[in-house]
């Protein structure tokens, strides 16, 4: 096999999330041996390919919740990839924009099966829960309307307020370490909700902050995980050609929808491309960027239907990010042409494409690096600035939500480079509200999962409904 096909061995001890009897995650560290003896051997991709399927269709939880999946599935089970191995792979991912539990499947993959390996991995990690959103998609398309259906988004909407919040406390946890990640974070939070900065202005100035700090103020920050590892030597010119296979998968199909189709199609590819690009500290970061884009800037859909469509992808398998598909589905559905729904389904299509092909970019062109990604001290200085500005971000994305269900009408007021965000009290929705208070007992108190929490202010929001 060609070097830039295969596999580096890789190891080192990084934090990992494992699941609790609660069914929630931690982030203890495990001391598990990783030896050749502790290790089966690798399967062929015949025997690996019904396991990914498995972790496909099963993926639910969000990353945290599928992370553990795979552990157990991988490290636990079958014991195809030692424990340290896996952790070094979940780190490495998590430095890469992008989705981290998708990108960790293709990682896995490619280290087991090489590229084809990978590229089997990551697509049956993103196409059950894919094929769900678009059906769901449709639905919506057709039948959101519905008094009936109206209701139950009431429900779903209010718990993701709540759930999004959960993730803010938990991204906040781990990111926030020190004055300076406190001050990026804040910067970050007035700069997008206050100046309507974009984001991959903050993701730069984030990063540039981050790199200063660790070049300047060393002390000030953790050190980088320095631990000699083994890695298979990779050449430049194999990277070259390894990156410029990918970019080309990624952006002639792209272009040449676009030369096609209606100007819609470019919009979705330019836009989601770019987003593939920044898309730093999961989908909670972007989604503040994505729906104010979405719904301002392009007029896809309405911030309730924004809402929508993130309760439609966190009742669904894989990747969250595959919210994006329902804005591609809609954009196009709406602003394509006759026929409606044929334009729709390539709308989701383009959209997928621009979201997952980057992902399979990153790692492919960038795994032979791993271990000297992590070696480097300015760049893990960069990526810890990004991390704590994403925080401020998903603060951005609390608020907003907030304001959009609990209240009918909210206006921008605009003051030369001051925005800010006007609420009309009158239009204030107490059920809305009672709704996110049920949703947050559940979570917080009840500790109940996010499929048990969506379902049941669903049917809480029914039963309101009917009985007023």
């Amino acid at each position: 096999m060609p070097g830039w096909l295969t596999p580096p061995v890789v190891g080192g001890p990084i934090t990992c999330y494992e699941t609790p009897k609660d069914g929630r995650m931690d982030t203890s560290l495990k001391d598990m041996p990783d030896t050749p003896g502790d290790r089966a051997a690798s399967p062929t991709l015949a025997e690996a390919l019904p396991v990914w399927a498995k972790i496909g269709i099963t993926s639910f939880g969000g990353p945290a919740g599928q992370i553990a999946l795979m552990h157990r599935e991988l490290v636990e089970e079958r014991g195809w990839i030692g424990h340290e191995r896996f952790l070094h792979a979940l780190n490495f991912c998590m430095l890469l924009p992008g989705p981290e539990a998708m990108q960790l499947a293709t990682y896995v993959g490619w280290r087991l099966n090489g590229t084809l390996g990978g590229l089997v991995a990551g697509l049956l990690f993103i196409l059950p829960g894919a094929a769900v959103v678009l059906v769901l998609s449709i639905a919506y398309a057709s039948y959101g309307q519905a008094p009936v259906v109206e209701a139950a988004f009431l429900g779903i909407k209010s718990a993701v307020l709540v759930i999004v919040v959960d993730a803010l406390l938990k991204v906040a946890k781990r990111a926030l370490h020190g004055v300076n990640a406190w001050a990026i974070a804040a910067i970050a939070f007035i700069a997008i909700f206050f100046f309507a900065v974009p984001f991959p202005i903050i993701v730069a100035a984030a990063a540039l902050a981050g790199y200063l700090l660790a070049r300047f103020a060393p002390e000030s920050i953790p050190p980088a995980d320095t631990a000699a590892l083994d890695a298979e030597p990779v050449t430049l010119k194999q990277t070259l050609r390894t990156a410029s296979i990918g970019l080309a998968v990624w952006i002639l199909p792209l272009v040449g929808v676009g030369l096609i189709f209606p100007q819609v199609f470019t919009d979705l590819s330019v836009f989601f491309s770019k987003l593939a690009v920044v898309t730093f500290g999961g989908a909670y970061a972007v989604l503040a960027y994505m729906a104010q884009q979405a719904v301002e800037t392009y007029g896809w859909l309405s911030a309730p239907e924004m809402l929508d469509g993130l309760g439609l992808a966190e009742t669904t398998p894989g990747p969250l990010i595959l919210v994006t598909e329902f804005v591609g589905f809609l954009g196009a559905y709406r602003h394509g042409g006759e026929p409606a729904l044929a334009y729709g389904l390539l709308g989701a299509a383009v959209t997928l494409w621009a979201t997952f092909a980057p992902c399979f970019l990153w790692i492919f062109t960038g795994a032979p690096y791993v271990e000297q990604l992590r070696a480097n001290p300015k760049l893990a200085g960069a990526l810890r600035g990004v991390t704590a500005a994403v925080v401020g971000v998903i603060l951005n994305l609390s608020l907003w939500f907030t304001l959009h269900v609990i209240f009918k009408t909210v206006t921008a007021i605009e003051a030369g480079p001051l925005r800010l965000w006007a609420p009309a009290l009158s239009s204030f929705q107490w059920d809305a509200a009672l709704l996110a208070g049920l949703a947050a007992i559940l979570i917080f108190a009840a500790r109940l999962g996010i499929l048990s929490t969506l379902a049941i202010c669903a049917g809480a929001s029914l039963t309101l409904s009917a009985l007023l």
